[in-house]
């Protein structure tokens, strides 16, 4: 009986060191600042901060780029829609929230909730790991380990679960911390919410086209009825410049609480909000049918009246206008902005867009992923890459994971949705984003293969000679366009493929477009009985166009089409040479500028 109960005790303690042993292992992980001794919690606080200025780093940096930390891919504009995927503010990106393609074509660039915490995540990761301890080094051995990373943006604060292994250690002891929580006070959530809506009401009732078109019948000559015999007569160029001026005032106005009023949207939104709108921001302006001096003819108003000299000018003019407004939400220390396009189409507000646009909003199609399917990613090596794979069918796209490096193959075998020439995008740094048309009806195996990106240094000249003149150089294929301006940009990120390769080059001077007289003739009812009779004669007015100073210029550029090899983009920069063409000192040479740019030929080499 002694035996077994001495059995019995040194079981029960066996039992007490191993259940101690796990729970020493399980919890070690989670120690608290609390629980660092006292020799490490200054290093450890110092750390600690230092994440938490890159949590409010970050937030910042998303509030300024409409949610977004990493930009979408940058599609340029074209001469028929001035404005790219993003507005240019200040020198930096923001990506529109809506806006029309260079082609005409509907686009949104929305960010989900999901999609900004997903990008802290993978933001924080690289800044996390360069945060350091300092001074504190010195005085005791600190090892750390790789972060993962986890962010929860809530309205009114933003927490940041990561792991890290730290190893604090020194002669008299030491202490190992791997999970980690840092929670920042910021409005990003809460801004966000409301960006969503003031989105959503825009999109669903237009309310800032119909100030638009508001605004063009009170500046501008659209319809309308002149008791007179001579023609009227408006300047182009006029008309531009008020309408931008007009624009600026009345989306400077917008509130969106307050007393009833004209420029009162009441949405009870208990924070500051603006609407912002440049007249040197991308704008068109387009009226159908004329020319730059707009002129309307008169007419008798009905026979027998040109005795009295009555006569009348009516005129109608239809007009097309997109120009970007920024919308901001802001404190006295935090901001959220994004912008979109407003879109006057023949005279009328665009078309109300009914669906709404909700924070996680998860496409229909990526609620049934049935189908498993093996991707393989690889680079133009064969040699295995990881990248992210995203499923797009119907103008819906689905997140399916990341392709991981096991065996010496890149793989990842998911469920995706059923869908017939659905497209998998596979998308890693440093590649250019490869796309897959496949149908997922059945199982199957598909490998991808990515091209790397080169960032080749661009020497671009004029007639051969090294030039500063500001130049858009644009090139565009069908997997992969880039723009740059230079001379403030010198390089470019660019993947093997065929490209169309355009220059416009502005001289930094200015042109001076001399006063010009024209005179225009047009017939009226003739005095007397032959008025009566509805006789007419000819009279003629002289129209005078003020003389206008222009600037920059469009001094040279071209077009071609080159296919670019990974040789030639290895070799590091590429050699851009266009011939000028004469200053334009008219109008006329000025559209016809334009046109001979778009046949003048450009020459490119590598080296």
């Amino acid at each position: 009986m002694n035996k077994r109960g001495q059995v019995t005790i040194f079981v029960i303690i066996a039992v007490v060191i191993v259940v101690a042993i796990i729970g020493y292992f399980v919890l070690i992980d989670r120690i608290s600042v609390s629980s660092v001794p006292e020799e490490f919690q200054p290093a450890y606080n110092y750390y600690i901060s230092c994440v938490e200025e890159e949590v409010e780093a970050a937030s910042m940096l998303a509030g300024e780029r409409g949610g977004y930390l990493f930009l979408p891919e940058f599609e340029p504009g074209s001469a028929y829609k001035p404005y790219s995927s993003q507005l240019d503010f200040f020198g930096q990106g923001v990506p529109y929230w809506y806006y029309l393609s260079g082609n005409n074509l509907i686009k949104e660039q929305v960010p989900s909730k999901s999609l900004i915490q997903e990008q802290f995540n993978e933001y924080l990761v690289d800044k996390i790991e360069d945060c350091g301890f300092g001074d504190y080094e010195k005085n005791m051995i600190i090892e750390k380990g790789e972060a993962s990373v986890s962010t929860k943006i809530q309205d009114s604060k933003i927490s940041v679960d990561f792991s890290i292994p730290i190893s604090f250690a020194s002669l008299e002891s030491s202490a190992r911390v791997s999970k980690h929580e840092v929670e920042v006070d910021s409005k990003l959530g809460r801004f966000y919410k409301l960006a969503i809506d003031i989105y959503n009401k825009e999109k669903q009732e237009a309310f800032l086209e119909r100030y638009s078109e508001d605004v063009l019948r009170l500046y501008a000559p659209v319809d309308g009825v002149e008791m007179t015999c001579a023609p009227k007569v408006w300047y182009k160029q006029e008309i531009d410049e008020t309408l931008k001026k007009a624009f600026e005032a009345n989306m400077g106005a917008i509130r969106l609480e307050g007393n009833k009023g004209y420029f009162v949207q009441d949405m009870n939104i208990q924070e500051d909000v603006r609407f912002l709108y440049d007249r040197n921001w991308p704008t068109r302006i387009e009226i159908y049918d004329t020319g730059d001096v707009l002129i309307a003819e008169p007419v008798g108003l009905q026979q027998g009246l040109g005795v009295l000299g009555f006569c009348y000018v009516p005129y109608h003019y239809v007009y097309d206008i997109d120009y970007p407004v920024l919308v901001q939400i802001y404190d006295e220390a935090e901001l959220f902005q994004f912008p979109f396009s407003v879109v006057i189409d023949k005279n009328l507000p665009r078309e109300s867009l009914d669906a709404t646009v909700y924070e996680d909003a998860e496409p229909e199609l990526c609620k049934y992923q049935n189908t498993e399917i093996d991707v393989y990613t690889y680079n133009s090596e064969l040699e295995p890459v990881e990248a992210r794979i995203d499923f797009r069918c119907l103008q819906q796209t689905c997140k399916i994971g990341e392709t991981e490096i096991h065996g010496g193959d890149a793989a990842l075998t998911e469920k995706f949705p059923q869908c017939v020439n659905g497209f998998i995008i596979a998308r890693a740094e440093g590649y250019a984003d490869a796309t897959k048309i496949v149908s997922t009806i059945d199982s199957g195996q598909v490998d991808i293969i990515l091209d790397p990106l080169y960032n080749v240094s661009i020497d671009f000249m004029i007639n051969t000679q090294p030039t500063s003149d500001y130049a858009i150089i644009s090139f565009v294929s069908d997997r992969h366009s880039r723009t740059v301006a230079w001379p403030e940009q010198r390089s470019v990120e660019l993947a093997e493929g065929l490209y169309n390769i355009s220059v416009f080059a502005y001289n930094d001077g200015s042109v001076s477009i001399p006063a010009m007289k024209k005179e225009q003739c047009s017939d009226v009812p003739k005095s007397g009985i032959g008025g009566i009779l509805g006789a007419t004669e000819e009279k003629c007015f002289d129209i005078n166009i003020p003389a206008q100073t222009l600037q920059n210029i469009i001094s040279a550029g071209g077009d071609t089409q080159e296919y670019l090899t990974e040789m030639q983009l290895e070799q590091g920069t590429i050699e851009i040479n266009t011939p000028s063409i004469p200053i334009p000192k008219s109008l006329e040479e000025l559209q016809d500028s334009y046109i001979a740019i778009e046949n003048n030929p450009l020459y490119i080499d590598f080296k």
